[in-house]
């Protein structure tokens, strides 16, 4: 039995390329993320699959677009941060893995950025699954998104 025999025809499909290329997904796995030139900053942690943000779990963790860092912090520093914490909890195993970051993010009050840092622990999950090939690929996201 085919799968359309048993679902019926396809509505709509969304590959992960197309989230990607569309900026719902940031790709972690090019070289624009990295501390050494010709080694993308995956392979480096020891990841072995491609790994992608969602741009939620990006913009809360790593960096928001037009946003300045807060002082002493850069994109690839923190990016090395949430990529080992994921590293350390996916020892444990299973396709769904929840894991802590601490990043020194900007306080801001009533919606403005004011002139001070706070410690902000952010929980993240990292889903295992196929991308648009059947190729294991890792997806990591903030709790809520799915």
């Amino acid at each position: 039995m085919s799968m359309e025999e048993v679902f019926g025809e396809v509505i709509a499909t969304y590959s992960r390329a197309q989230a990607i290329a569309d900026g719902v997904l940031v790709s972690l796995n090019d070289q624009s993320f990295t501390f050494r030139p010709g080694l993308n900053i995956c392979a480096e942690a020891g990841i072995k699959f491609p790994v992608a943000m969602t741009i939620a779990a990006f913009a809360k963790t790593v960096s928001e677009l037009d946003t300045p860092l807060p002082p002493c912090q850069d994109i690839s520093g923190r990016l090395w941060d949430v990529l080992t914490m994921f590293r350390l909890a996916a020892k444990r195993g299973g396709s769904e893995i929840r894991f802590p970051v601490t990043m020194i993010n900007w306080v801001c009050v009533d919606g403005k950025r004011v002139n001070r840092t706070k410690r902000e622990t952010v929980i993240l999950k990292a889903l295992c699954g196929s991308g648009d090939n059947g190729e294991p690929v890792i997806t990591i996201m903030l709790p809520d998104e799915d």
